[in-house]
């Protein structure tokens, strides 16, 4: 079966298995599952994802440059290294003011009122 995930059991460098295309944005799944998924993303200068609300909490961790995390109108700037969690039905962009690379996980399990 052809899949667009990481290949499991193998080390890698996540600022290297994604690279920058000039005024896109590209995206490489690292596993998807019917209970969320984990991405890494890369982002030109001047690109942003499109703006959304998701109904299901996004961990966004930023592992290269500076990202502007919009989250209900207000601006974050993250750094390499910090994250920032964009609560479920949120309005949120993520804009590129200069290229960054991110982590966007999403957990989508945990909204059925169960308790743990």
């Amino acid at each position: 079966m052809q899949t667009n995930e990481i290949e499991k059991s193998k080390t890698h460098i996540l600022i290297e298995i994604i690279e920058y295309v000039p005024n896109s944005v590209v995206s490489k799944t690292i596993i998807r599952k019917n209970t969320g998924n984990i991405s890494v993303v890369a982002i030109d200068t001047g690109e942003a994802l499109a703006e959304k609300i998701s109904p299901f909490d996004t961990y966004i961790q930023i592992i290269e440059g500076i990202a502007e995390v919009v989250i209900d109108a207000k601006s974050n700037l993250l750094q390499t290294g910090q994250a920032i969690i964009i609560p479920a039905h949120a309005s949120n962009i993520v804009k590129a003011n200069k290229r960054f690379k991110m982590i966007s996980t999403v957990i989508k399990s945990g909204y059925e009122g169960s308790t743990i």
